[in-house]
């Protein structure tokens, strides 16, 4: 099962008001396991940044009115390719994966907006997973922002001084994990086991009495070896 996790950032809160996407970022995960494999753009949005959005993710000070240094490690926009350029690709990414946002309607709008403006179809909103309304039937009255479910779950978000849309992505696959019952919920696994047959037990791992043989012939080892030579001395199988 592919998944897609996703956040953006923007010039403000409605695109039928002129604001838009400045930043993409979102991760694969596969079966509930991240793969690696990323999405992450910056985009011009073709128009003033706000100081109020300005202040949330500190992105663009160069479309600010009037304009700014940057200071290290602000990302200028005027350079970056619009959506127009970039929207094809995003949409090759997602491919056909469910979408899984922090309150979806706001990025899905906005995602949805570029898209018909590049005459793209529109994502249809059923493929989002909502992690806020997850995290507010999950633990009604309680505060569900996203710095709020890391408290709750004890994930590092301390990197997370302003929004960004590629750590942000990275912090939320980790609270969605957890909400839906941790990094593998559909494993089945349980430390405790009810057989049936008399009072409940409490399952352990024991090591087996003899290792199993190993399934490598002579010839596989000796290929691997000449291999690993071949990729110098800094090979992850030399450093193991």
């Amino acid at each position: 099962m592919r998944e897609i996790v996703l956040d953006t950032e923007t010039t403000g809160f409605d695109p039928e008001t002129g604001d838009r996407i400045v930043e993409i970022g979102a991760i694969e995960l596969w079966n509930h396991v991240a793969t690696g494999e990323t999405y992450h753009q910056y985009i011009n949005p073709e128009r003033m940044m706000p100081a109020e959005a300005f202040g949330v993710h500190g992105i663009g000070p160069d479309i600010l009115e009037p304009p700014q240094q940057p200071q290290p490690g602000q990302v200028t926009l005027k350079d970056k390719p619009v959506f127009a350029r970039v929207g094809e690709a995003f949409r090759d990414f997602i491919g056909d994966a469910k979408l899984v946002i922090h309150n979806a309607a706001f990025d899905m709008k906005f995602l949805n907006a570029e898209l018909r403006w590049m005459g793209l179809p529109e994502i249809p909103f059923d493929r989002a997973i909502d992690t806020l309304a997850l995290a507010r039937r999950k633990f009604p009255g309680s505060p569900a922002t996203l710095d709020a479910l890391c408290r709750r779950f004890g994930i590092d978000n301390s990197n997370r001084v302003l929004h960004g849309a590629l750590l942000d992505s990275e912090i939320l696959a980790e609270v969605y994990l957890e909400l839906i019952g941790g990094k593998q919920p559909d494993f089945g696994l349980s430390a405790v086991v009810n057989t049936g047959a008399g009072p409940t037990e409490t399952w352990r791992a024991y090591p087996r009495p003899a290792p199993l043989p190993p399934r490598l012939t002579e010839d596989e080892r000796a290929a691997h070896e000449a291999f690993v030579d071949k990729l110098g001395d800094k090979a992850v199988w030399k450093r193991a």
